[in-house]
């Protein structure tokens, strides 16, 4: 039976910590306990979700599911989620076993996005992990290879040969424990193309799209990326999946209110507001533009953006190292004030 969702907001966190100017997470202990704190602040506004990408060998959140477990334990309500985990770095087994964990602790809240990662600091991290691709194999080839593993693993399936000490229950293969029913429908993929968004359709993800593509066909961002999601949908249908998707987008949205938002963020709203083009990876991308001024001109904005309209869920990425009080009062100002205009009603207990 298809479930129709109705729109949803979450906080999106990079989880940056470092002594740079102004900053209020000089640690990552600092970094790790607001993220806790405001996740806490974000499901008393009635935010829908708090998620948290995952970066390795940079002063950024790493490992995700400690945090996410720690959120669970406060809160009762929100979405607890990554957007997203590079699955070049990951034992999907082991990662199995995490997720589930988590999720039992959530009550069943827990959002995962995967994706096969973006360009980070080390040469060859993956490497340094301990995952090599195999013969013929990309790192894309590797990390969906893993997700594949993770996800049949999540699903209950048998993944091990029992030994002599085993306890089979009537069971051939011995699945990983515990298990966290429903896991397997709350499993994203972050599509970074009209092609990858296809194939995370036929494999039965949800999909996670970021503020780029890594591709550029001369039309606005927000309608490139509606095109997207139109085609990751009428995948889907094709596909025949038994339960009906979930699509997000991530947006930069500052409300400028207040001599505070003016002070950081005043001269960037003057020159900011356009997509931008230009390389990543080798490929021409397009990147979605920045939301920052008066509120009711963002509400407007918004209302008509293709691709905010066509998702179920919109990221609002947050600057985490101005802190809890900052952060928490930019997304009531966002609550209050723009996101009623694309559709948003604050959720309750």
């Amino acid at each position: 039976m298809e479930t129709h969702f109705k729109k949803r907001i979450g906080f999106l966190s990079f989880g940056h910590y470092g002594t740079g100017r102004g900053s209020q997470t000089n640690t990552a202990a600092d970094a790790l306990h607001q993220a806790i704190d405001l996740s806490v602040a974000a499901e008393e506004l009635g935010i829908d979700g708090a998620f948290f990408r995952v970066h390795h060998f940079a002063r950024q959140q790493a490992a995700p599911f400690p945090l996410m477990a720690a959120i669970a334990a406060r809160t009762s309500r929100i979405e607890i989620g990554t957007g997203v985990i590079d699955m070049r770095y990951e034992n999907p087994l082991y990662m199995a076993e995490q997720a589930a964990a988590t999720d039992l602790i959530a009550d069943g809240r827990l959002q995962i996005g995967v994706s096969r990662g973006s360009p980070e600091p080390a040469a060859n991290g993956a490497a340094d992990f301990g995952y090599h691709p195999l013969d013929g194999e990309t790192g894309a080839d590797m990390a969906r290879r893993h997700t594949a593993t993770f996800r049949h693993a999540i699903s209950g399936a048998g993944v091990a040969e029992p030994g002599e000490h085993a306890y089979m229950g009537g069971e051939r293969l011995l699945r990983i424990e515990p298990q966290a029913p429903g896991l397997s429908e709350r499993i994203w993929w972050g599509a970074g193309s009209r092609a990858t968004a296809v194939w995370a359709a036929r494999q039965g993800m949800n999909l996670m799209s970021s503020t780029l593509l890594t591709e550029d066909t001369g039309v606005p961002f927000d309608q490139l990326q509606a095109e997207q999601i139109q085609l990751f949908r009428g995948e889907w249908a094709a596909a025949g999946h038994g339960f009906t998707p979930r699509v997000s987008v991530s947006r930069s949205i500052i409300p400028v209110v207040d001599d505070t938002d003016r002070r950081y963020f005043g001269l960037r709203a003057q020159v900011d507001g356009k997509d931008q083009v230009g390389m990543i990876d080798g490929l021409l991308s397009r990147f979605g533009k920045s939301y920052m001024g008066d509120p009711a001109d963002i509400a407007r904005d918004l209302a008509n953006d293709a691709a905010v309209q066509a998702a179920d869920t919109l990221m609002l990425t947050v600057p985490n190292q101005l802190g809890v009080a900052y952060n928490t009062k930019m997304l009531a100002n966002i609550a209050e004030h723009i996101a009623p205009a694309i559709g948003w009603e604050p959720a309750t207990a």
